[in-house]
């Protein structure tokens, strides 16, 4: 029997603003909320968009470089993911806050994974973290359309989950 996945993936932020209200516009509201772009989604593998890999792994770097291969990444417990045929649909990263400097993602050169393009870029500096999340619109993970290169510093190490179905 092949491994069932579901997942919940949020993004949010609410914001709360006590205004003066002995003038202004906001005179007589004392709060207001803001949420309405909050985000979140069930996924499973029959929901849009579906989701029936998961990996999550650190990987460290070598003299500042280092590969996400699609292909050959670590589940739980060492288990080896295969994500070939499949989508990213979620890209969750983290730099964390003990690197001293910037990690940057973008597609390899050969074999690039063009999830965003072929020339996105994204950096983020020690403590930043990132979810993308590409509702079935990236790429098919084929043999030329695989990987993502990490530019960084020394060994620092970047935080990966990948849901992919």
């Amino acid at each position: 029997m092949a491994d069932t996945f579901t997942a919940s993936v949020k993004l949010q932020t609410q914001v709360q603003q006590t205004f003066d209200t002995t003038a202004g516009p906001a005179a007589g509201t004392p709060k207001v909320t803001h949420g309405n772009w909050d985000f979140a989604h069930n996924l499973s593998s029959t929901s849009t968009p579906p989701f029936s890999k998961h990996a999550a792994f650190q990987k460290a770097l070598a003299a500042g470089a280092g590969t996400i291969d699609l292909t050959s990444l670590t589940g739980f417990n060492g288990e080896a993911v295969n994500g070939t045929g499949l989508k990213v649909q979620v890209l969750k990263l983290r730099n964390p806050s003990t690197n001293g400097n910037s990690i940057s993602i973008t597609p390899a050169a050969i074999s690039g994974y063009d999830m965003l393009g072929s020339d996105f870029k994204l950096t983020l500096e020690p403590g930043d973290e990132a979810i993308l999340f590409m509702y079935d619109t990236a790429p098919d993970i084929d043999a030329t359309n695989k990987e993502l290169t990490l530019a960084g510093t020394g060994t620092q190490a970047l935080d990966v989950e990948i849901l992919m179905g």
